[in-house]
């Protein structure tokens, strides 16, 4: 009977026994026409703000802007008056794939694959709600599936950049090894490299690679179009900016002329101040016991917190700074990346506007997206949010977001489109 019936269906649709040829689903896709947006308060990502403003949205892009309020004829509307518009927040520094397990300790390789897919997938959900529509992860190899997803079928979550891992090694590798592993990552699909250029603050913040290698390691991930981040503490910071690495992950125990030589070579800066030690402290018995992390160790991250404070104001100093948004954000902290603006604003002297612009223009700069998102101008990705609030008056309402798009796709809108 089953047999019958089965050929039955392949008569019906005029299909052959054999397997028919399929492509893959497709991501949902930005509303067909076009999408109009009603702005009272606009803020565009590169530090200007405006007022009654109507942006066009076309296929997930940013069509047109115009002055004034426009109601369309045609196509669906969204009024997000009584709101402050921006781009879409990016953090250059977070870590996905670390999430709590199901007895709410920190995930070890013991945990089971479905398990870990579930807590990488739900650390990127929490990041998207809480307005962040791109993040660069740094790393494990696990954040691949969840990147292509999202890029490629449209699992709901925001734009993912991963190294797939991180580089560490000491002074005796050699030069080919290192080539080697950025050249492994390339294969692997990696958006970029990230180097340990320092051992981790909980065992000393010593150096391990020698500015030799990792000039090595910056210039061959240039070579295979690959952008380069170096964690790096003490005068590893100059080190790593003489070796022409791209972005410097935390900075902590570096001195005013080390600062001063990554501003002049141009490198992106990424400090820490208002999330990663407060998250690390505040659940600091859901990571204990697990790798590095001890009593001894998240006592020096607290003891050494005011050091991370210094050399943020360092880099304020440093007129040629570029200062990139950067929370370092692991289980616990997603989905609360925006509390690194308060630690900005309070205690490294950033205006709201500047801790706003690391998080939109600059940060699109440092990933190598700055033609596409970051900002509210023709052409560009309609990456957009809207808070309840003004941030530049009140900077609480960065922990308010109403509305969530990504290319043109909303995900998070308690109103409703007209039309």
């Amino acid at each position: 009977m089953k047999s019958a019936l089965a050929s039955l269906l392949l008569t019906m649709t005029g299909m052959s026994t054999a397997t028919a040829a399929v492509s893959p689903v497709p991501p949902p896709s930005a509303p067909a026409g076009p999408t109009t947006l009603l702005i009272s308060h606009l803020l565009d990502g590169t530090g200007k703000e405006a007022r009654d403003v109507t942006v066009v949205l076309q296929h997930g892009r940013i069509e047109r802007v115009e002055a004034g309020i426009h109601t369309p004829a045609t196509g669906a509307v969204i009024d997000l008056r009584g709101l402050t518009v921006m781009p879409g927040f990016i953090d250059t520094h977070v870590h996905l794939d670390s999430h709590w397990d199901a007895q709410g300790r920190i995930a070890t390789e013991t945990e089971s694959v479905a398990d870990a897919a579930t807590g990488i997938a739900n650390a990127a959900w929490a990041s998207l709600m809480g307005g962040f529509t791109t993040v660069q992860s740094v790393g494990d190899p696990t954040e691949r599936p969840l990147r292509d997803a999202i890029r490629d079928r449209g699992f709901p979550g925001p734009r993912v950049l991963t190294s797939l891992g991180w580089i560490e090694g000491d002074a005796n590798t050699p030069d080919e090894t290192l080539r080697s592993v950025v050249r492994q990552r390339k294969t692997e699909g990696a958006d970029l490299v990230k180097i340990f250029a320092s051992s981790s603050q909980r065992v000393g913040a010593l150096p391990t690679f020698t500015e030799h290698q990792l000039k090595v390691l910056c210039d061959e991930a240039a070579a295979q179009g690959l952008r380069s981040m170096v964690h790096a503490y003490r005068s590893q910071v100059a080190a790593a900016a003489r070796a022409g690495c791209r972005e410097i992950e935390h900075a902590t125990y570096a001195s005013a002329q080390d600062i001063h030589v990554a501003a002049e070579a141009g490198a992106y800066l990424s400090p820490q101040v208002g999330l990663v030690v407060q998250n690390y402290i505040a659940n600091q018995n859901r990571y204990i016991g697990v790798g590095n992390y001890t009593p001894e160790g998240m006592q020096t991250m607290l003891r050494d917190l005011h050091f991370d404070v210094e050399v943020c104001r360092m880099m304020m100093a440093e007129p040629h700074a570029k200062i990139v948004f950067s929370t370092d954000a692991t289980a616990g902290a997603h989905g609360r990346n925006a509390e690194e603006f308060f630690g900005r604003v309070k205690e490294c002297g950033q205006s709201p506007m500047q801790a706003l612009v690391s998080a939109h223009t600059l940060a699109a700069e440092a990933i190598g997206l700055g033609d596409r998102i970051g900002r509210i101008a023709p052409g560009y990705e309609a990456d957009l949010i809207a808070l309840e609030g003004d941030p530049l008056q009140d900077l609480e309402a960065v922990r308010h977001v109403a509305f969530v798009m990504r290319s043109g796709v909303t995900y998070k809108w308690a109103g409703t489109a007209q039309r």
